[in-house]
């Protein structure tokens, strides 16, 4: 089993970029013991003989066609444009 202490919380501390303040330092030690408890139990199963539920290995992923398409996003968004010169806004000028 591993070590939950103090040390262990101020790794993960570390390489979170958090810090807990010291009055739920106790209360979140505890719930990482309750948590790798739950784990260490599961690693207890015997799933030798047991068939996953679900796979991706077998029947693949289905795809689409992979088929260009025009838009006319372009037209879209300078419909709204104040000011336009072929496909581009027009702005004032800000440097001289």
């Amino acid at each position: 089993m591993t070590n939950i202490d103090e040390k262990l919380l101020k790794r993960l501390e570390n390489l979170s970029m958090l810090e807990i303040e010291e009055s739920k330092r106790e209360e979140f030690l505890n719930s990482l013991k309750e948590i790798v408890g739950f784990v260490e139990n599961l690693n207890e199963l015997d799933l030798e003989n047991e068939e996953a539920s679900f796979t991706t290995l077998e029947g693949g992923t289905p795809f689409r066609k992979d088929e260009p398409k025009k838009a006319d996003i372009i037209e879209d968004i300078l419909k709204n444009a104040p000011k336009r010169e072929q496909n581009f806004f027009v702005v004032p000028k800000i440097i001289q």
